[in-house]
Protein backbone atom coordinates (compact mmCIF):
# COMPACT_ATOMS: atom_id res chain seq x y z
CA UNK A 1 0.00 0.00 0.00
CA UNK A 2 3.30 2.51 0.58
CA UNK A 3 2.45 2.60 4.00
CA UNK A 4 5.18 2.70 6.51
CA UNK A 5 3.88 -0.35 8.96
CA UNK A 6 3.80 1.77 11.97
CA UNK A 7 0.32 0.89 12.89
CA UNK A 8 -1.04 -2.64 14.27
CA UNK A 9 -2.46 -4.77 11.11
CA UNK A 10 -4.00 -8.33 10.48
CA UNK A 11 -5.38 -10.72 8.19
CA UNK A 12 -8.40 -12.37 8.27
CA UNK A 13 -8.40 -15.73 6.20
CA UNK A 14 -11.95 -17.92 6.71
CA UNK A 15 -12.61 -16.68 10.72
CA UNK A 16 -8.77 -16.92 11.40
CA UNK A 17 -7.10 -13.86 12.78
CA UNK A 18 -2.95 -13.58 11.78
CA UNK A 19 -0.96 -10.81 12.62
CA UNK A 20 2.61 -10.13 14.52
CA UNK A 21 2.65 -11.60 17.50
CA UNK A 22 3.27 -9.19 20.50
CA UNK A 23 3.11 -9.65 24.10
CA UNK A 24 0.81 -7.08 24.44
CA UNK A 25 -1.49 -8.95 22.35
CA UNK A 26 -2.37 -11.48 25.33
CA UNK A 27 -3.34 -8.21 27.78
CA UNK A 28 -5.57 -7.11 25.08
CA UNK A 29 -6.85 -10.78 24.95
CA UNK A 30 -6.40 -11.04 21.57
CA UNK A 31 -6.03 -14.59 19.62
CA UNK A 32 -4.24 -14.58 16.58
CA UNK A 33 -1.63 -17.27 14.64
CA UNK A 34 1.46 -15.76 13.84
CA UNK A 35 1.43 -14.25 10.66
CA UNK A 36 5.28 -15.61 9.64
CA UNK A 37 4.29 -18.91 10.06
CA UNK A 38 1.27 -19.00 7.79
CA UNK A 39 1.67 -18.61 3.63
CA UNK A 40 -0.16 -17.63 0.66
CA UNK A 41 0.07 -21.16 -0.58
CA UNK A 42 -1.31 -22.55 2.70
CA UNK A 43 -4.37 -20.11 2.44
CA UNK A 44 -5.24 -21.12 -1.58
CA UNK A 45 -4.90 -24.73 -0.62
CA UNK A 46 -8.71 -25.47 -1.40
CA UNK A 47 -7.64 -24.53 -5.75
CA UNK A 48 -10.80 -22.55 -5.40
CA UNK A 49 -10.63 -18.51 -5.03
CA UNK A 50 -10.24 -17.47 -1.69
CA UNK A 51 -10.70 -13.96 -0.01
CA UNK A 52 -9.41 -12.82 2.57
CA UNK A 53 -9.05 -9.43 4.56
CA UNK A 54 -6.00 -7.26 5.56
CA UNK A 55 -7.14 -4.59 7.94
CA UNK A 56 -4.03 -1.61 8.71
CA UNK A 57 -4.11 1.15 11.77
CA UNK A 58 -6.72 -0.14 14.11
CA UNK A 59 -7.94 3.64 15.13
CA UNK A 60 -8.10 4.49 11.08
CA UNK A 61 -9.28 0.78 10.25
CA UNK A 62 -8.30 0.09 6.70
CA UNK A 63 -9.91 -2.65 5.57
CA UNK A 64 -8.73 -3.93 2.27
CA UNK A 65 -10.57 -7.24 0.35
CA UNK A 66 -8.32 -9.63 -0.82
CA UNK A 67 -8.98 -11.70 -3.93
CA UNK A 68 -6.64 -14.56 -4.66
CA UNK A 69 -7.57 -16.06 -7.67
CA UNK A 70 -5.29 -18.46 -8.62
CA UNK A 71 -1.03 -18.61 -7.81
CA UNK A 72 1.06 -19.41 -11.18
CA UNK A 73 3.99 -20.62 -11.79
CA UNK A 74 7.35 -18.75 -11.74
CA UNK A 75 7.89 -17.15 -15.22
CA UNK A 76 12.13 -17.13 -15.41
CA UNK A 77 14.19 -13.80 -14.70
CA UNK A 78 11.29 -12.21 -13.00
CA UNK A 79 11.71 -10.59 -9.56
CA UNK A 80 8.99 -11.70 -6.89
CA UNK A 81 7.30 -10.35 -5.57
CA UNK A 82 5.64 -7.68 -7.96
CA UNK A 83 2.69 -6.22 -8.48
CA UNK A 84 1.33 -6.43 -12.23
CA UNK A 85 -1.00 -3.98 -11.91
CA UNK A 86 -2.68 -1.25 -9.75
CA UNK A 87 -4.67 2.15 -9.55
CA UNK A 88 -4.85 5.37 -8.03
CA UNK A 89 -2.27 6.43 -5.16
CA UNK A 90 -2.00 5.19 -1.76
CA UNK A 91 -3.88 7.31 0.66
CA UNK A 92 -1.44 9.65 2.89
CA UNK A 93 -0.35 7.46 6.26
CA UNK A 94 -2.43 8.37 9.48
CA UNK A 95 -4.84 10.97 7.33
CA UNK A 96 -8.02 9.57 9.48
CA UNK A 97 -9.37 6.21 7.66
CA UNK A 98 -11.79 6.55 4.81
CA UNK A 99 -13.72 9.78 6.26
CA UNK A 100 -10.30 11.26 7.36
CA UNK A 101 -9.09 10.43 3.26
CA UNK A 102 -12.29 12.06 1.93
CA UNK A 103 -11.90 15.33 3.97
CA UNK A 104 -8.18 15.14 2.71
CA UNK A 105 -9.23 15.61 -0.87
CA UNK A 106 -12.22 17.96 -0.28
CA UNK A 107 -9.48 20.51 1.34
CA UNK A 108 -6.72 19.81 -1.58
CA UNK A 109 -8.64 20.27 -4.40
CA UNK A 110 -10.50 23.56 -3.30
CA UNK A 111 -7.51 26.11 -2.92
CA UNK A 112 -10.56 27.95 -1.08
CA UNK A 113 -11.01 25.25 1.63
CA UNK A 114 -10.18 26.55 4.78
CA UNK A 115 -7.62 23.71 5.43
CA UNK A 116 -6.11 23.47 1.78
CA UNK A 117 -2.74 24.98 2.23
CA UNK A 118 -2.50 22.87 5.94
CA UNK A 119 -3.21 19.78 4.37
CA UNK A 120 -1.07 20.21 1.62
CA UNK A 121 2.21 21.41 3.21
CA UNK A 122 1.14 18.28 5.39
CA UNK A 123 1.22 15.57 3.00
CA UNK A 124 4.72 17.56 1.48
CA UNK A 125 3.35 19.52 -0.94
CA UNK A 126 1.10 17.86 -3.51
CA UNK A 127 -1.24 14.77 -3.93
CA UNK A 128 -2.63 13.34 -7.05
CA UNK A 129 -5.17 10.86 -6.10
CA UNK A 130 -5.20 9.23 -9.24
CA UNK A 131 -1.57 8.64 -10.04
CA UNK A 132 -0.43 4.84 -9.55
CA UNK A 133 3.29 4.27 -10.26
CA UNK A 134 3.71 0.45 -10.85
CA UNK A 135 7.65 1.21 -11.14
CA UNK A 136 7.86 2.58 -8.01
CA UNK A 137 5.51 -0.16 -6.09
CA UNK A 138 7.95 -2.72 -7.44
CA UNK A 139 10.76 -0.89 -6.28
CA UNK A 140 9.32 -1.20 -2.97
CA UNK A 141 8.50 -4.66 -3.18
CA UNK A 142 12.31 -5.87 -3.69
CA UNK A 143 13.26 -3.94 -0.51
CA UNK A 144 10.89 -5.78 1.81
Amino acid sequence: MGWEDCHLHQFIVRGEYYGPLDPEDREWHMEKGDEEEISISQVAKTGRKVRFIYEYDFGDSWQHEILLEKILEPEPNVAYPRCIEGARACPPEDVGGIWGYGDFLEAISDPNHESHAEMLEWVGGEFDPEKFDLNAVNRELRTV
